[in-house]
């Protein structure tokens, strides 16, 4: 007998308490041991389905189980009332034409009964409502069908009108509900793909991402212990063929935030590495916190498999560059940022006449010959300046390099380096060795990956055509330059592909953080990622934008805002509120405090503390989600910073600065997954305006 659990299972057993699921897990690991044990105690319910039995896990808890001859199917769990009523509405069946089983919620029929009334004259009706158009009127029954929508919704499909789109999608299964909500915005859905009658229906790929085999005690205990880390057992198709594909070269998935490309990359380092049991895989990211929210994630995926742990190995892409050059070379001496910036701003202060800010000199060390490691004087004099605008003749060049060669005679005089002349010695290491400690290499949030940094990558993944694999946002992109993968020799023409499905977050707070964003965004090789497309797949509540007169009224609107969420059932820790800046942080913490909730500020482990609401700056949001998020101080002169705009050095600068400086609030509010509250003190920042379009907004 095949033992299954299903998301629907995982779902409402993460939202009791953790003593009841203490006594649901118990009971299921009995149940996926002995079916039969007499200790069990089935009741076998009178329902649509035949098939359903309810388990009592204590006197009040029932687990809903779907049992046949072949199967057993954990399907739902709450208290007892609540437990019937679910298993009432439901059936598991075959859908008729993709094949798929599914999880069907029974369409309740409403019968009109007829009701004698005394004859009186009527009052004139008020004028109807003009009737919103219907959706689908340009499809068939059999075109519905052709979708997995199942037959008894079919004429719901047909009549659905933008006012009952969301309603109807929460009724449907996923792939059907999916469908929909495309061909809603114009999109064109691809068909779910259809199995003959001799291949078991929960075989079906979309049967797949709601229900799956549990092969030993285990995989079941990784499902149960992180049940709202769903995607550690379901995953889409689109995303599973991803995760399984062979490429011929490297490749990129895209997708806005929520859909799914982390999960997809941790996915395809397990699946890489037992698929090949003698390779060893390397998951890296940017930053330090970014690694260690992988490592956790990772952690729950495998469970207790020490031999796929042993040979994934996850690190940020600058410690494993520092342990590969530490154990070649020796330990290197890493140039401070503050002191190579004052030791260059004395250089050009004894140079002679000339024009040049150090803003602008720092820029042109970072981004054009420390980011380039440009040596010598040619090398300057013909390099391409792309995306700096600030147009240098030969006797600026001249005069430029002459304070750039000052300071690289310093560097080496004190045997110091800088990050990308590590990553640089290191690179040429591994080419001319001809070696590399990994088979594969997957790199999540690599929109935020420096010039050095890919060069790095691209010499440790030459094992096979598909050695380097990367997860990636343009629209995150909050801390690197725009340049050319292509001429690093990373080209993932043809093999760049995008996820559309949001899972995360709410439809109201995915569409109003997209209006901060173009509806396309390209790298600097044409490569397009489209945004217009992206569906969530689920509703929510309206996101709140609050101006405050003063920060006492914006912290009195947080704390209610949040002793609200509180008493609505929502644990302090499934709450987020996120800051542009350290500056910021302490009136994120009072209006908490206000709130008589605990804050705990997050740095690189990026771990909240149970019981207690999580604040940080913006940029330590990456790879974060909550159920709730406050964004606060969203003021005018802090978001956008004002002081990088004061720091500009390139006309060039500015535009980046505004586009990085939306790029980091679109990230702040795209971690709240169901409720979300934007404030700022009066003048606010102009992004607001963006974002209140059509949003109403509360005043204080």
């Amino acid at each position: 007998m095949e033992f299954r659990i299903a998301d629907t299972f995982t779902d409402s057993l993460s939202k009791l308490t953790n003593q009841e699921q203490k006594g649901v897990k118990t009971t299921a690991f009995d149940l996926q041991l002995n079916p039969e044990s007499p200790g069990l105690r089935f009741h076998k319910l009178k329902t649509k389905d035949n098939n359903f039995w309810s388990i009592s896990a204590n006197m009040d808890i029932r687990l809903i189980v779907h049992r046949t001859a072949n199967s057993l199917l954990l399907c739902y769990v709450d208290h007892h009332d609540n437990a019937y009523a679910w298993a009432s509405k439901r059936k598991i069946e075959r859908h008729p034409k993709t094949g798929a089983a599914q999880l069907v919620e029974v369409r309740e029929t409403i019968q009109e009964i007829t009701v004698h009334k005394p004859v009186t004259v009527p009052e004139l009706p008020p004028e109807p409502p003009k009737a919103k158009p219907l959706l689908f009127k340009h499809l068939t029954e059999d075109d519905l069908l052709g979708y997995g929508i199942p037959p008894e919704w079919i004429e719901d499909a047909l009549t659905a009108t933008e006012d009952t789109l969301f309603d109807l999608a929460e009724h449907l299964p996923q792939e059907a509900a999916e469908a929909l909500l495309e061909l809603a915005i114009g999109g064109e859905p691809i068909q779910p793909t259809s199995i003959d009658e001799a291949t078991s229906a929960f075989d079906h790929p979309d049967a797949q991402r709601r229900f799956r085999v549990m092969t030993n005690q285990e995989e079941l205990q990784r499902a149960l212990d992180f049940p709202w880390e769903k995607w550690t057992v379901f995953l889409h198709p689109a995303q599973r063929q991803l995760v399984e594909r062979n490429f011929n070269g490297p490749a990129r998935i895209s997708g806005s935030a929520g859909t799914g490309k982390t999960i997809v990359a941790l996915h395809r380092a397990v699946f890489l590495a037992r698929q090949s049991p003698e390779s060893r895989v390397l998951l890296t990211t940017f930053s330090q916190a970014l690694a260690n929210a992988l490592r956790l994630k990772l952690s729950r995926l495998i469970g207790n498999e020490p031999d796929i742990a042993s040979r994934i190995q996850v690190s940020a892409i600058q410690d494993i560059a520092l342990t590969l050059y530490t154990n070649t070379f020796d330990q290197p001496n890493i140039a401070e940022p503050a002191e190579l910036k004052a030791q260059l701003t004395d250089i050009a202060s004894k140079a002679g006449k000339h024009t040049f800010t150090p803003a602008f000199l720092w820029g042109e060390w970072t981004d054009i010959v420390d980011a380039w490691q440009i040596k010598t004087w040619e090398a300057y004099r013909d390099f391409k300046r792309l995306g700096r605008k600030t147009r240098l003749g030969i006797k600026q060049r001249e005069q430029l390099w002459n304070i750039f060669q000052q300071l690289l005679n310093q560097l080496l005089q004190q045997s110091q380096l800088t990050w990308p002349s590590l990553f640089h010695r290191i690179t040429n290491h591994l080419k001319e060795q001809k070696t590399t400690p990994f088979n594969f290499v997957i790199t999540d949030e690599a929109q935020d990956i420096g010039i050095a940094g890919l060069q790095f990558l691209a010499a440790l993944g030459t094992r096979h055509a598909d050695s380097l694999f990367f997860a990636g946002d343009l629209g995150q992109r909050i801390f690197q330059q725009p340049y050319s993968w292509k001429s690093l020799g990373v080209d993932i023409r043809g093999r760049s592909q995008s996820l559309k499905i949001n899972y995360r977050t709410s439809h109201q707070i995915r569409q109003q953080a997209d209006r901060l964003l173009p509806s396309s965004l390209a790298d600097v090789d044409g490569n397009t990622e489209e945004r217009k497309n992206t569906i969530s797949v689920f509703n929510g509540p309206i996101p709140d934008i609050s101006i405050c007169d003063d920060e006492q009224a914006e912290k009195q609107i947080v704390s209610d805002w949040i002793s609200t969420r509180l008493a609505e059932g929502l644990q302090p820790d499934e709450i987020g509120v996120f800051v542009r800046s350290p500056a910021e942080l302490g009136r994120a913490i009072a209006a908490i405090k206000l709130s008589g909730a605990i804050p705990t500020e997050l740095d690189d482990q990026v771990m909240p503390s149970q019981g207690c609401i999580a604040v940080s700056t913006m940029h330590l949001a990456k790879g974060l989600e909550f159920r709730a998020v406050v964004v606060m101080a969203c003021d005018d002169e802090v978001i956008p910073s004002q002081t990088r705009i004061e720091n500009i050095s390139d006309e060039a600068d500015l535009e980046e600065v505004y586009s990085t400086e939306r790029h980091l609030l679109y990230v702040a509010c795209t971690r709240a997954r169901d409720q979300l509250l934007i404030t700022g003190i009066n003048p606010a920042s102009e992004f607001l305006d963006d974002l209140d379009s059509n949003y109403h907004s509360i005043n204080a």
